[in-house]
């Protein structure tokens, strides 16, 4: 991807000196609640180059705070975008850079890896997804020291979603040999730090690793992209507004069992990593270490939205995925993550 990446612990002091090489001016920063220490010290030092500043993000973007914060940017004679915060803050910087093709800069604060993807997303009666390069933050700055006050279910949430990142870029159509050597360098790292950055967030190198590993999952899922996965995760977040992080924990195991018989290799490369005999059981596994929620309904996912949620993804899924899908199959699988069922393991039946 075309985008410069500032990784190391510090690195946050460098920001505004990354938004004067951007040629930026008239800087909009948008914030979420979490990351304010930080946010006022960006806004100390860029002085009156801070054009305006949002507070309010939100999960799955809605089009009403994209549409209002794009007329802020106008309003504000913006030049370029600066985002601090996890996926909802990059999120709502993504879509206003897709509308006004200015510069982002992005200083993640937790693991998901949205910044290193030009997929963009916005929820108006149903969430939209694309990929464009206009969304992709031309600089991104990785410091883990920002990372040590996160909750460790956010840890958790937000590392397992840069895990599905990695997965879903293994049995991609577009997977190369490059994004496969990086996604098992990330499973590995993610498999080995995360449980560690979530339980014991004071040891700097662990959040560091789990950093890297978010990176590379990211880095992954922009060339590769995705399938089943983040399909489901976007019609049900999106549809029923629920954690988008706490969402990719849930499926994961079991989107993985389903997809097993199709892309052997695949799964094989994940049960390596995570040194685990079966894939599925060895992502559930992990889900249970980090305490992440174990069922949709436990994330407020309604018993009758299932088979709307199957619906919808069968047709949203195209032929992206390794296993071909149909409404039978998806129901039954997300009746197993509804009632929190432990995955089916690498034998879910004939692919296909």
């Amino acid at each position: 991807m075309p985008q410069r990446v500032v990784f190391g612990v510090g690195s946050f002091a460098r920001v505004a000196t990354e938004l004067e090489a951007l040629g930026a001016r008239r800087v909009l920063l948008i914030a979420s609640a979490s990351a304010k220490t930080r946010a006022d010290d960006l806004a100390h030092h860029l002085g009156d180059r801070l054009a305006a500043r949002v507070h309010e993000v939100r999960q799955h973007v809605p089009q009403a705070l994209a549409d209002d914060t794009v007329a802020l940017a106008r309003d504000r004679d913006a030049d370029a975008v600066a985002t601090i915060g996890g996926g909802s803050a990059t999120g709502l910087g993504k879509a206003v850079a897709l509308a006004t093709g200015l510069p982002l800069l992005a200083v993640p604060t937790t693991y998901a890896g949205s910044e290193a993807t030009p997929v963009w997303g916005v929820t108006g009666e149903d969430k939209r997804t694309g990929r464009d390069l206009r969304a992709l933050p031309r600089v991104v700055v990785y410091d883990a020291e920002l990372l040590a006050g996160l909750p460790p279910a956010t840890t958790a949430t937000s590392g397992l979603n840069a895990l599905a990142h990695c997965v879903e870029a293994l049995w991609s159509p577009d997977a190369t040999p490059v994004t496969d050597l990086l996604a098992a360098e990330a499973i590995h790292l993610l498999g080995r730090a995360l449980p560690r950055a979530t339980w014991n967030p004071g040891e700097l190198a662990d959040r560091d690793d789990t950093l890297l590993g978010a990176w590379l999952a990211g880095t992954v899922f922009a060339v590769a992209g995705g399938g089943l996965h983040h399909t489901l995760c976007h019609v049900l977040g999106g549809t029923w507004g629920l954690d988008h992080g706490a969402t990719h924990a849930v499926l994961l195991p079991h989107v993985t069992a389903y997809n097993a018989a199709a892309a052997p290799e695949a799964v094989a490369t994940v049960a390596r990593e995570l040194r685990a005999d079966d894939a599925a059981r060895g992502l559930w596994d992990l889900a249970r270490t980090l305490a992440a929620p174990p069922s949709l309904a436990a994330i407020g996912m309604p018993a009758g939205g299932l088979d709307e949620a199957a619906e919808r993804a069968v047709t949203a899924v195209g032929e992206r995925n390794p296993r071909p899908v149909d409404v039978a199959s998806l129901r039954r699988l997300l009746d197993d993550a509804f009632h929190g069922r432990a995955p089916g393991g690498s034998a879910p039946g004939p692919a296909g």
